[in-house]
């Protein structure tokens, strides 16, 4: 792993650093409290569908999980976004199609309507591979030695859930997930993001939006009830797929501290 920047601002330590995965250079952003001198619980940051690292809402978590909880967190670019998009006009194109639907009216649309769509959404990420760097950068900070402990947790909705699920389900050293804004169906892939969810036995709290543009009531209430959890919770609330209150960052501080502690 190769540090390629740092910024200090308000007690939070803002680390860049890049490493190879599968022979492609994946950049992401350690966040740190200024004041640790020992390994602190970790959070995995996965952001949403044409998103990247320092997108306003995984800056915001991971600088309130470091100054409210004292905490580290981690974010990458997914790939084919952020620093890793190779053709920027397909890139945006797909952002202006996401944007399209999610202010469409409310319920009326879904992520994925015909079979033809299904193979033109299929490169939106590439899971199995978003699924190992996530391990990957997890050896990479554990071999750092006074980073992480045995308390990883990870928080990632909508596209953060598809790597997500899967990544939890056979990543043994986290511990407690934040997930939603995902269905079983709506999205290629269906059979093994069921199979993940089956497979989940963590703590899991699962946020939805009732009227979501991208995902239908049912397949969201589908995919809550297959996760294997014994320890699961499902937080709704009214409006779209980019409508979840600000508060409820409230319920993930609350969430990771009765999982990973202190």
């Amino acid at each position: 792993m190769q540090t390629t920047g740092e910024v200090v601002a308000k007690g939070v330590v803002e680390r860049s650093f890049e490493f190879e995965a599968d022979g492609e250079n994946v950049p992401g952003i350690l966040w740190r409290p200024e004041s640790a001198t020992s390994a602190t619980p970790l959070v995995l940051l996965g952001h949403g569908g044409t998103q990247h690292k320092r997108t306003p809402n995984i800056l915001g978590l991971a600088r309130r999980f470091v100054r409210h909880l004292g905490y580290s967190a981690v974010a990458l670019d997914a790939p084919g976004h952020g620093d890793r998009v190779l053709d920027k006009e397909a890139a945006d194109e797909r952002r202006r199609d996401l944007e399209r639907r999610v202010t469409s009216e409310s319920g009326s649309a879904s992520m994925v309507r015909s079979a033809d769509e299904q193979g033109a959404v299929r490169p939106f990420v590439a899971v199995g591979r978003a699924v190992r760097e996530w391990s990957t950068v997890l050896d990479l900070l554990e071999k750092e030695g006074d980073v992480v402990d045995e308390r990883i947790g990870y928080w990632g909705v909508s596209m953060g859930t598809m790597i997500g699920l899967p990544f939890v389900a056979s990543e043994p050293r986290v511990t407690a997930a934040v997930l939603g804004l995902a269905g079983v169906s709506g999205m290629p892939g269906a059979e093994e993001r069921e199979a993940a969810a089956r497979r989940c036995s963590v703590p899991v709290l699962f946020i939805f939006q009732w009227d979501d543009q991208l995902m239908s009531r049912q397949t969201g209430l589908d995919l809550f009830d297959a996760i294997g959890s014994a320890d699961k919770a499902m937080h709704v609330f009214p409006g779209g797929h980019v409508d979840t209150p600000l508060y409820e960052r409230d319920a993930y501080n609350a969430f990771f501290l009765r999982h990973l502690g202190r």
